[in-house]
């Protein structure tokens, strides 16, 4: 794999149980890239495990006044020189190599899921947990993927000279051979405790950004009611707490640092001791004495390898553990196979309000509440929310049916091919108004009659005049990240018009004229009327000049529906709908405004 295959054809199916499932998984998905970077850590590794030889070689020679092997030791030298060098930039290469691709096969995994879900995905994860997935913890467990080779190729460098200096010289060999591994193991005991520290102080940085997320969203609201002082209190608290527990793991780390420096140092003084002895006896010369030193003083280079794979292990596993959380979410009709099942027609109906909107029809749903019409809009979007209050005597939410088949019960791309909801507020991408309207249709309505139902003509002409070529045409052109060169009422009749030209079998518009006057609002609903008739329409509104187009009306209290006729029919016979519609608080005043708009309509 090469970064510049990128972005995968295919990220995988990732085995999410546990944390440590995934962490296999992803690893298992780049094995190529893992084996050639640690050959290229073997080359590396073995070269700087090999340089005391020549060196000890070249310490001999000048005691034995041996010139040739002198020139034979500094050739090797140079030699070992040269394949350390290319070893260190192969694997280096090797090594952020995988880690790339591996936070990159991640990131597509995240898109992929969070295309899946949608808006569901916020309601089943909080949102400071994905923001800390998406950012820091692929970035550790990236680390990890690409420590694990260097980490390899050390324990088998390790190993290897342990084995040769046994070889080489038992009386010193066998020493450290006992001495290593007695090393590598004796931080063993305060892993587990550096590992809770460290989780400790993952979770209280995610709680930190989700209370950052979480006031951010709601900062209008703050300002609104002074309780910004309020909350910037509690997120330095939290700030606090992140860097303390920051600091205690620190603490923990820098201990196992000094332990993997004292032990090798009083492995070191115990072998130049005995060597020291050995050598003046005579049993040893000076020269492999020089070796002996030189490998144990090497066997300090894996060792910071083992403190780095602990470290980046006990950081990669909460994370991988979070990110396969978000990973394991998914729609009940994820595991059909797409395409298999054609997309159902009929009645739409939702079992949570009690709302069915006729096949064919234009029906309009008043909500006096606007968070509960956009939970709706949600549900017929086959989005059930995640809360058993929200619907249902049931263990699990309840699934909007249309034409006698649940939502659920269908694949992810035959659910929306049959059902598109378009938000309150509506995004537009960065690209021309081609682009923008090129959307996957049924061929039954073009752009031309879409724009003209949405009452685009004063936004053609705006993008003609802003052209940057000579053309004129305002099919071609930019309209910049979510159309911020647009007033809020031309993206809202933009999104309109793309949303009529996908012409899906039901079509569910939440507030779809809140930004327009009321002449073109007018107009756009008797655009919307006739280019939908024979379609399912659902629109979410307390606007009269659409309730009054709509074909017939439904009136929501608490989530449920309490009453449906034509809005002139509701406007005479309810007082709770006329008090929505004509915005009066007083029942009333409320009738006697009914009258007059009956009057005036």
């Amino acid at each position: 794999m090469h970064i510049r295959d990128l972005p995968h054809t295919d990220p995988g199916v990732p085995d999410v149980r546990t944390g440590g499932a995934f962490l296999r998984w992803l690893c298992g998905q780049q094995l190529g890239g893992q084996l050639k970077a640690l050959a290229w850590g073997l080359v590396n590794v073995g070269g700087i495990a090999a340089s005391p030889l020549p060196v000890g070689l070249a310490v001999q020679a000048v005691v034995d006044r041996d010139a040739g092997r002198l020139i034979m030791a500094g050739g090797l030298v140079l030699a070992l020189g040269a394949l350390i060098a290319l070893g260190g930039m192969m694997l280096h290469r090797a090594a952020v190599t995988n880690w790339i691709t591996a936070v990159a096969r991640m990131q597509q995994l995240l898109a992929r899921k969070t295309t899946e879900l949608g808006s569901a995905m916020t309601r089943r994860v909080a949102a400071g947990e994905i923001v800390a997935v998406s950012t820091g913890d692929l970035e550790k467990i990236g680390w990890f993927v690409e420590a694990l080779s260097r980490f390899a190729a050390s324990a088998v460098a390790a190993a290897g000279v342990s084995v040769a200096l046994v070889l080489y010289r038992p009386e010193l060999g066998v020493l450290v051979a006992v001495g290593v591994p007695v090393m590598a193991l004796a931080v063993l005991p305060l892993l587990p405790r550096a590992t809770r520290r460290a989780d400790a102080q993952r979770e209280k940085a995610g709680q930190a950004t989700e209370l950052a997320s979480d006031t951010v969203a709601g900062l209008r609201v703050l300002r609104g009611i002074g309780g910004e002082e309020l909350f910037l209190g509690r997120y330095r608290s939290a700030s606090q707490d992140v860097r303390e527990a920051a600091v205690r793991s620190a603490r923990m780390w820098s201990l196992i640092s000094a332990v993997q420096v004292l032990l090798p140092g009083l492995l070191l003084i115990a072998v130049v001791w005995y060597g020291t002895r050995l050598a003046l006896d005579g049993t040893l010369a000076v020269g492999d004495l020089v070796t002996v030193y030189g490998a144990v003083t090497f066997l300090l280079f894996p060792l910071r390898h083992f403190e780095e794979i602990a470290q980046a292990y006990s950081f990669a596993r909460p994370s991988a553990k979070r990110t396969a959380r978000v990973l394991a979410q998914s729609r009940p009709a994820d595991d059909r196979a797409p395409g298999r099942t054609p997309t159902p027609t009929g009645d739409l109906h939702d079992p949570v309000s009690g709302l069915t909107a006729p096949a064919g029809r234009l029906t309009a749903v008043v909500c006096g509440d606007p968070d509960s019409a956009g939970r709706l809009a949600e549900r017929l979007g086959g989005h059930p929310p995640q809360h058993e209050d929200d619907g249902g005597d049931g263990p699990g939410p309840l699934s909007t049916v249309l034409g006698g088949t649940p939502l659920d019960d269908l694949s992810r791309d035959t659910a929306r091919a049959a059902v598109l909801v378009q938000d309150k507020d509506p995004m537009l991408l960065s690209g021309t108004l081609g682009e923008l309207l090129d959307v996957p249709a049924s061929g039954r309505v073009d752009a031309t009659a879409a724009l003209a139902a949405a009452q685009c003509g004063d936004v053609l002409t705006a993008l003609a005049q802003a052209s940057a070529d000579d053309s004129g045409d305002p099919m071609r052109t930019h309209i910049t990240e979510r159309g911020r060169s647009l007033s809020g009422g031309q993206r809202q009749r933009l999104a309109l018009a793309r949303s009529l030209v996908t012409d899906p079998e039901v079509l569910v518009l939440d507030e779809p004229t809140s930004a327009v006057d009321a002449h073109t609002e007018a107009r756009i609903a008797d655009g919307l009327r006739e280019l939908r008739t024979g379609r399912t329409t659902v629109v979410l509104t307390s606007s009269p000049l659409l309730l009054d187009r709509a074909e017939r009306v439904v009136l929501l209290q608490e989530g449920k529906a309490v009453a449906e006729a034509t809005h002139r029919e509701l406007l005479h016979t309810h007082p709770a709908y006329r008090a929505i519609v004509t915005r009066a608080t007083d029942p009333e005043p409320a009738m006697s405004a009914g009258h007059r708009t009956e009057e005036t309509a």
